[in-house]
This record gives structure tokens, sequence and C-alpha cells, in this order.
């Protein structure tokens, strides 16, 4: 078998991987759902972010911590290390995508072939990864935002996703109101049928929408339009994870060389090299940009280019990697900048909490999880209630498209705990069912302005009658109210035990007002940082058996409800 005919079988085992590594991203996504009651989600929902090395180095340097499921993130080293860049070229879903687009952009282009010469904007991706590693060095871990892992599955979550659920259901609900028929035959005994495998095995539940939606739709067609400006743009001048294999890849067992054939520098391997690897010159080959694809193996039609294993200690003898110093300390200076531009505001300092950034239950201490949340949007996919959203402002820059909960859109359910078993970092930490339902992320207070018992005296119980804690953390006082008739009558009137209230958020979901509830919860209380929770400790020394209404004791004697301590120490 000449290497021309061995190539064209790699290549087309290399679109076999491709496809099953595609298919298999997008089937882990869509079995990323709520697990019946008692199970686990499987630890394999986190495989494409576990084999990722640039998660790993990035977590590491923010945290120095590991966990030993990342460390398969050294079986994709070591295969670059052996084989180069193949886990661009083959493995990587977002890859994938790219060489879809990248093909129709070469059919569209057929007749007018361009040769892909190598620029040194390709060095792009070397220093963004440099500024990000640098950032996550000092505890900013904004590698998240660009490793296409996280970029790609944050995507397809928010924008794929609900854009397909959406074109399904008001499709399957067209069809079933017009009812279109032929004879006996109504389409509706294809469409239904249809409908009801995505609704139940695809989309298990309701519809999910997402805020800042826009912009993650724009910045995604942007990564995949610009194939049609440059073959794989995104893995050849943005990709930062592209950037470390590449720097693992420069000295890569196999090696591309030539054959005995005389080359006529026909320019068909240059032309069907996605990656700008230079293989029209095997002595300046570039080994941290080839994709291992054997595209230009294959094009080679006298057979002049194959690859070989050598050993690591033999000189490469190919292309250099044009790094220099200016560009690397320009680099990691940006990233420092970009690192004290996140973290010296008053947020990050822990001077001032936001009401609004409420993190889902296990979640760490706000500065830690910032150092280990990647943005992957895990879980906002597996939340089932969808009230869990990408962030835009609440948690500043350094925080943008991680999760909060915006209780206006959903609630945390009661007997959930998937979001901390699907995220691969350990931001949300995997609680035990029993211990997630004790975690506060919040807080509920009523808007007595509004709520119905208050400013309106209507009997309204629809918070309370909500609330999943089995022992109810709203309560009612009743009061006796003069309506305007002067007539008198008993309203209930809720209040909110700061002792039980998690802040699960369902009683504003579920509040009639529909605009702006009239009971909000706050992230003020939560577990996660002492430093937010206006309850001091032992809250049942301020029970002091004070009747409502009255001042003073039940003597009539001005009470001290701190009993004479400082409530500030």
């Amino acid at each position: 078998m000449n290497p021309v005919e061995r190539a064209r079988i790699i290549i087309w085992i290399r679109r076999i991987v491709q496809a099953a590594s595609l298919t298999f991203f997008i089937l882990l996504m869509i079995a990323a759902h709520t697990p019946e009651e008692g199970e686990q989600a499987s630890g394999l929902l986190k495989f494409f972010f576990n084999i990722d090395p640039l998660v790993l180095i990035g977590t590491w340097l923010s945290t120095q911590k590991l966990t030993h499921l990342s460390l398969l993130a050294l079986a994709t080293v070591g295969v670059t290390f052996v084989l180069g860049r193949v886990f661009c070229g083959w493995i990587c879903p977002f890859g994938v995508l790219h060489n879809i687009v990248t093909w129709f952009r070469n059919r569209r282009r057929k007749g007018r072939p361009r040769f892909e010469v190598y620029s040194r904007w390709q060095r792009a991706k070397y220093a963004l990864l440099f500024g990000l590693l640098i950032s996550a060095l000092f505890g900013a871990h904004w590698i998240g935002v660009f490793d296409p892992a996280s970029m790609f599955y944050r995507s397809m979550t928010t924008t794929v996703f609900p854009s397909v659920q959406h074109v399904v259901d008001e499709g399957a609900t067209l069809v079933y109101q017009t009812d279109p028929h032929v004879g006996s035959f109504h389409f509706t005994s294809i469409t239904e049928p249809i409908y009801g495998f995505f609704r139940d095995h695809v989309f298990h539940g309701q519809h999910h929408i997402y805020t800042g939606s826009l912009l993650l739709v724009l910045l995604f067609l942007a990564a995949i339009l610009l194939n049609l400006v440059r073959p794989r743009f995104w893995c050849r001048y943005v990709c930062p994870l592209g950037g470390l294999l590449g720097l693992i890849a420069r000295r890569s067992m196999l090696r591309l060389r030539g054959t005995d054939v005389t080359c006529v520098n026909c320019g068909l391997c240059t032309m069907s090299c996605p990656a700008a690897a230079q293989p029209e010159q095997v002595e300046k080959w570039l080994p941290h940009e080839c994709f291992g694809c054997w595209n230009c193996v294959a094009s080679c039609k006298r057979g002049g280019l194959h690859f070989q294993f050598e050993w690591p200690w033999k000189k490469v003898g190919a292309g250099s990697l044009d790094i220099s110093k200016r560009l690397t300390l320009s680099a990691l200076a940006a990233g420092f900048v970009g690192f004290l531009a996140m973290r010296l505001t008053p947020q990050s300092r822990e001077r001032s909490y936001n009401p609004k950034l409420i993190r889902p239950p296990g979640a760490l201490d706000e500065n830690e999880f910032l150092e280990r949340c990647i943005q992957c949007g895990a879980c906002i996919k597996a939340c089932p209630t969808n009230v869990l959203q990408p962030a835009l402002s609440e948690a500043g820059v350094e925080g943008v498209w991680t999760p909060v909960l915006i209780p206006q859109l959903g609630y945390c359910e009661y007997k959930c705990n998937l979001c901390g078993q699907v995220c691969p970092t350990g931001a949300i930490q995997p609680l035990p069912l029993a211990e997630k339902q004790k975690v506060k992320m919040g807080l509920a207070s009523f808007d007595t302005t509004r709520c119905l018992p208050y400013a309106y005296d209507r009997q309204c119980i629809v918070c309370e009658e909500h609330c999943p804690i089995p022992t109810k953390a709203i309560y009612f006082h009743e009061k006796e109210i003069v309506r305007r008739d002067g007539s008198l009558m008993i309203v209930k009137q809720p209040r909110v035990d700061p002792e039980l209230c998690t802040g699960c958020g369902i009683c504003e979901t579920k509040c009639v007002f529909r605009d702006r509830a009239a009971i909000r919860v706050t992230s003020a209380n939560e577990t996660r940082h002492p430093g937010n929770r206006p309850m001091l400790p032992g809250g049942e020394r301020f029970d002091l058996g004070i009747p409502e209404g009255e001042e003073g004791g039940p003597s009539g004697v001005e009470v001290d409800p701190y009993g004479g301590a400082n409530p500030y120490e």
C-alpha cells in the first residue's frame, strides 16, 4: 500500500472518529437531565472537560488543587506528545464543527483553490494562552471563556438547544392546530410521535430560555462563520487549547517527511492543509500547527509525503515556533493587568455583596468559585427548572457567563442536586440531597407595598403553599383590619422564617405579581458567605416572647434584644 492509499484510509477513519466524537458530545448534553430519585448523574457527563488539559492546568494554577478525574487530561497530553495535535484534528467536537463548515467553504470555492500560507497572526493563540495562564495563576480563571469545550457546550446550551426546541414546539403546535390532512390521513400522525420523542427524550421538560442569549448567539456565529474567511479560523488564530497542544507537539514523535519522489511544486498539499502548517516545505513543516489530518499526504498524487515515527530526542528538522520574548512578556503583562482589573473591585474584595448574585446550592465562596468555574454551562443545561442562567453583570467581568439563580424565571428544585454532580471542576460541590436541602442560597423578603394581604387587604397564600420546606419557611400572622366600609376582617399576613428559608426562589417564581414579585429573594444569609448574613448566630435569642405590636417586654420594661452584647463583634 503506497502512502496515498494509506492516507486516504486514515482520513476516512478520522472522519468516523470525528463524527463519533461530535455525536457523543451531543448525547452527553442530552443525557444531562434530572435522574430518577435516588440515582446519581453519570460521571461520563464531564468526559470532554476531564480530558481537556487546558482546564486541568488552568484550574490547578488558580486553586493549586486537582481532582482525580481531571488527571485524564494527562492522557491527552501523552497522545499529543506522540501523535501531535490529533486532539484538534480528530477529537475536539468544536473542531469537528469547524471542519464541517470548512468543508462547505471548500465546496463553494471548488475550482478556485487557495494556498493556505502560514500567518504570523497564528501566534495570537499562544499570546492568549499565556495571558489566560498568568491570570489564572493569580486567581482569575477566565480560561472557560475561550476553551473550546466550554464555549461549545455553553453555546449549544444557551442558543442551539433552545432554538431547536422552539422550532419543534411551534412546528408541532402549528400542524396540530391546522390539522392538515389528505382524506383520512392526518399529518399529526407523523408530527405528534416526533414531537413526543423530542419532548420526552431530548428536551426533558419545559422550554428553557436564557438571558443574554443574543450576545452568545453572535459570538458563536462569528466563531463558526469565520471559517468562511480562513479554514479552521478559530483553531488557527484563537483557540488557547490549540496553543497549549501546539507547545507540546513541537517535538511530537509522529513527523511529516518527504519521500524520494521529486516535488513538482503543484501546491495541492498546501491547498488541502487547513492548519497552514507548510507541508509543501517538509524541512520547514510546522508540527505545532499541524492537526494530523493527513490531507497533505493524500493530496500528493506523486506520493511525495508520508508520516513516520521518530524518537523525541531526534532533531525535528522542521520550522520553528516563532514566539518572541516581546510577545511573551506582552501577553503575560496583559494577563496580569486583566487580573487586576477583575479582582480590584469592592465585590471581589468582599466589601459589598450583590443582592442579585445568588449562586447554586453547593457553590464555593465567591472568589474560590470563580477560581474554579469554567463557564461551561453544564449546570445550566442540567437545571430542570431553568432558574440557572449565565451571569452578565451580576458577578462582574470575571464572573461573566457563570451560573446565577434568577428566581423570576425559575426556582431551585427541592429534590434536585444535579448541578453539583455535573460540575467538572468542583466549583459547585456535589452535595448529598439531604445536605443540599439545608444550604441557604439567599433569603426571601416581602415587599409590603405590593403583597396583597399587606397592601390591599386581600387573602393570598400562594407563596406559603409552594414553599417546599416540610415545616414551611413561610408562615402567617393573623391581623384584624378595618376595611374602607368600616367592617372588620382577618387577613393572614405572611412572614419568612430566616432559620428555614433557603432562598430557593419558588415563592418569587409563583407570586401572583408577574411584573415584579411581591416576595423577592436576595443573596443575603447565604451559607457560603459569613459576611453576608444579617442574622446573628443563635437567632432564637431574639424570640423574647414579646407580643406583637407592643413595645418593650411583657413587664413594659425596654428589653435589649442583644442581651447586652455588641451585635457587631
